[in-house]
């Protein structure tokens, strides 16, 4: 039987990912819960993975910056890095992404620069109009503790009821993507989500599991990407650090 394996936040570490996904099942159903750009080093190998293998991914909070001031970025290209409001971005790693499509580059004396890349902003653009088309919620056929399990990249499961409401669904996209609180006990979903880094591995309870295990950080506790089989609830995950120092390693041996 296939199995489901849902991916914590990635943020550019391309090099994790593929390090992860070896681990796992061949035919494994994989489901992203977002952040698959800013502050790691590949967003554009990451995003062009998840895109060219058709796996699913909802919308993460980092995707919707993308889509927001991607656009404002590509208003202004190649003449100025920053118009306006984009130092938001930037701030939480959106230059790295900008570096990933070669758009930016870094002088000593002048700052940030941009690149003339036609190829790179056609799919910069291109990627973009793809993340418009994320869901902010994926609802599996499956049940856990007798609720149904739905994947967001933010914890929403005390705002689920507002999901198919009219009245409440920017309330509902506001959770989901930007909410930092667990769910309460009493939740009708048994939640799956990421956004909000846990220490020491996936945090799994009786209705709600965190996989996001901060990838990008290199903080104690911190530096894995983890993957969670929502049929069998087994964790899957590697320490990207470690990761980094095998290719490390491997580069030395072939020189």
């Amino acid at each position: 039987m296939q199995q489901t394996y849902i991916i914590g936040d990635i943020h550019g570490e391309f090099d994790t990912l593929l390090a992860l996904v070896a681990k796992l099942p061949k035919d494994a159903k994989l489901i992203f819960v977002g952040d698959l750009i800013d502050r790691g080093p590949k967003s554009a190998e990451v995003v062009k993975f998840v895109r060219e293998c058709g796996h699913g991914c909802v919308m993460g909070n980092h995707e919707e910056m993308m889509v927001l001031y991607g656009m404002s970025f590509s208003k202004s290209y190649p003449k100025s890095t920053n118009p306006g409001f984009l130092h938001n971005w930037y701030n939480n790693g959106g230059d790295a992404t900008l570096f990933s499509y070669g758009l930016i580059r870094y002088d000593i004396k002048k700052g940030m620069q941009c690149v003339e890349n036609e190829a790179g902003m056609a799919q910069f653009l291109d990627d973009i109009a793809w993340m418009q088309t994320l869901p902010l919620y994926v609802e599996l056929p499956h049940t856990t503790n007798d609720r149904p399990v739905v994947i967001t990249h933010a914890s929403c499961a005390d705002v689920w009821h507002h999901h198919d409401n009219p009245n409440g669904v920017e309330t509902f996209r506001e959770r989901a993507l930007w909410h930092r609180k667990p769910p309460n006990i009493e939740a009708s979903i048994f939640n799956i989500y990421g956004h909000t880094p846990v220490e020491f591995g996936v945090e799994i309870e009786e209705h709600y599991v965190n996989v996001d295990t901060g990838c990008y950080a290199n903080t104690y506790g911190f530096g894995e990407l983890s993957a969670y089989c929502v049929e069998t609830g087994e964790v899957v995950s590697i320490n990207r650090r470690l990761e980094e120092l095998k290719v490390k390693e491997n580069t030395y041996t072939t020189k």
